[in-house]
């Protein structure tokens, strides 16, 4: 098994600009390993904290103290890099060694084990199959946390190609949405400026109605069947919508507040009328309750948990009891370690609730999730359309095919 003989790490810079923590492991004097810390703008609060403190140096300088700890481990084993974190830092946000950290270095550490032993980092993790692919979950207009002043409240309004043969096909249904939005815009909005958000979605001045009209509107105009071959989902990111003190959602941007009620028969309405094939966090975090009600009301949508699950198994066994989600986002940096969200993962699949793997709105260039997704039994992919960042996930599939042990796409709604 691979050795790891020498780690280093430092501060570099994420697609918004922001610092995060980039960690190298070689493993048997010289496989490279490289891996950086995403972050998200719309933050569950039961998530691992990124950054001791909240600052990049005090996390890195806690890693350098205890950097020769991970000298000497099996770097094919997220499980050893685990057990040094916990090591370190037993706190479940990872308060003293931060998030970023644990993310890096696992994440690093299996990437050298891969280059060492000449096998993708998807068998590495899950050495038998069957693989198939994720569909590309695509942001394709943005609002709320991820664009500015002027955009739709809701988050994030995306289109799965769920009709697609293979990824190639899929991306390509991606982006000719996406291309034909634009059109739209135009059109409704001459003075439209082509502001996009954080992952690369159109962020027009439109209120969250005429939002989901266009993007039902791209899909027809480019000759599209809805739900046969491309579906519309939304992430509702409801928590950062959620007025704890008058107990209402405050749809500012609108001009409007919902009740818990309100808010539940709008999810579901709007998942009938459109035929939602994914839904996400359309409740605040801690409304268990609430998912519930959605999830039952909507089979043939995958009511998804974010911000409720934050990547955390012991919240997928909180949501168990309300039978709260049908689906599930990954997010590594969200549970803090690989071996953290491969856990997460398991919980999920032995219950039969559907991992959707996804990036953070401030990303690297890795293209980790994209094998990381395939490991998991990942339905989707969220990852979104365009962008350096985006299309490096996206274009690491494309290369996963190349292996000839990736058998199609997979199916959103068995096993």
């Amino acid at each position: 098994m691979p050795i790891v003989t020498d780690i280093n790490g430092r501060i570099i810079f994420n697609s918004r600009g922001s610092k995060t923590i980039e960690i190298d492991v070689i493993s048997d004097d010289k496989f490279l390993g490289r891996a950086s810390a995403p972050s998200g703008a719309s933050v569950g609060k039961s998530e691992a904290q990124s950054f001791k403190d909240n600052t990049p140096e005090k996390s890195l300088d806690e890693f350098n103290k205890n950097l020769s700890k991970f000298i000497g481990i099996e770097s094919d084993d997220p499980k050893s890099v685990y057990d040094i974190l916990k090591n370190i830092d037993n706190n479940e946000k990872y308060s003293i060694i931060g998030g970023s950290v644990a993310y890096a270095i696992s994440l690093a550490s299996i990437e050298s084990a891969s280059k060492a032993l000449e096998v993708p980092i998807f068998k590495l993790l899950k050495p038998n199959g069957p693989f198939a692919f994720p569909y590309p979950l695509g942001n394709i207009l943005g609002g709320g946390s991820h664009a500015g002043p002027g955009t739709p409240d809701i988050q994030e309004y995306l289109i799965c190609p769920n009709g697609a043969v293979d990824i190639i096909e899929a991306l390509e249904i991606n982006f000719n949405v996406h291309k034909e939005l634009k059109k739209i815009l135009e059109e409704k909005d001459k003075r439209f400026t082509y502001g996009r958000g954080d992952e690369g979605a159109w962020a027009p001045n439109i209120n969250n109605d005429q939002a989901i009209e266009v993007v039902e509107k791209a899909i027809f105009e480019c000759g599209y069947n809805l739900r046969k071959e491309v579906s519309i989902g939304i992430d509702f990111a409801s928590s950062s919508l959620w007025n704890e003190k008058n107990h209402n959602y405050d749809y500012s941007r609108q001009g409007l507040t919902r009740s818990p009620e309100d808010q539940i028969d709008f999810v579901n309405n709007i998942i009938n009328r459109y035929n939602l094939i994914y839904a996400e966090d359309p409740v605040h975090e801690e409304d268990f309750e609430g998912m519930s009600v959605i999830t039952k009301k909507n089979p043939d949508c995958l009511v998804t948990g974010d911000d409720l699950l934050v990547t955390n198994k012991n919240r997928v066994k909180e949501s168990l009891k309300y039978k709260s989600c049908s689906g599930a986002i990954l997010k590594v940096n969200q549970a803090g370690s690989l071996y953290d969200a491969l856990e997460f993962a398991n919980e999920c699949n032995n219950n039969d609730i559907k991992i959707i793997t996804s990036h953070r709105s401030g990303e690297s260039i890795d293209s980790h999730i994209a094998e990381i997704s395939i490991a998991t039994n990942s339905k989707m992919l969220k990852s979104g359309v365009l962008g350096g960042e985006r299309i490096a996930k996206l274009n690491q599939l494309i290369r996963l095919n190349e292996y000839g042990l990736i058998k199609g796409m997979s199916d959103v709604f068995t096993s």
